[in-house]
């Protein structure tokens, strides 16, 4: 009967040990990335007048967004997110990069925009005249995540 009282003990112990790795590993981040956003080197191949909706598809890809319009800008959103334990993920960085096209299908501006703060910031940018369209749309795409709150519908 010793033998086994012995024997029970250790098992009790391994299976601390264990659930204490358990633990600790549970407390590594685990970070996620979702998206898409083409880098400075790829969109420096493309030439602000003179490049296409077709020339930018071949060059970057296709976006997984678009304006609203036929004519409306491309928008390639990339974001990273970290999960901790049991905690809910946390967005920790958003991107946007917005390729706007004239009537013709011609590039007008490409701009790279970052969610800092809960502001929108503009990273850099690229245009050929000094109208700049469609900034609104990115606000709200970029600050819209997280910030709904459920009290806002129950009143």
């Amino acid at each position: 009967m010793v033998g086994i009282g012995r024997i029970v003990r250790r098992m009790a112990r391994n299976l601390w040990l264990v659930l204490a790795i358990g633990a600790l590993a549970a407390c590594q981040p685990i970070y996620r990335s979702h998206g898409y956003v083409p880098s400075d080197s790829d969109l420096a191949m493309l030439v602000v007048g003179q490049d296409t909706r077709d020339t930018v598809g071949d060059f970057i890809g296709r976006p997984s967004s678009a304006g609203v319009l036929e004519d409306g800008g491309w928008y390639y959103v990339g974001s990273r997110w970290r999960e901790l334990g049991l905690r809910k993920p946390q967005e920790i960085s958003r991107e946007v990069v917005a390729i706007s096209f004239n009537e013709g299908g011609v590039v007008q501006n490409i701009e790279r925009f970052g969610l800092e703060d809960g502001r929108v910031v503009t990273l850099s940018r690229r245009v050929t005249d000094s109208n700049i369209k469609g900034v609104t749309f990115l606000g709200q795409l970029l600050g819209s995540i997280g910030n709904v709150n459920a009290g806002q519908f129950l009143n």
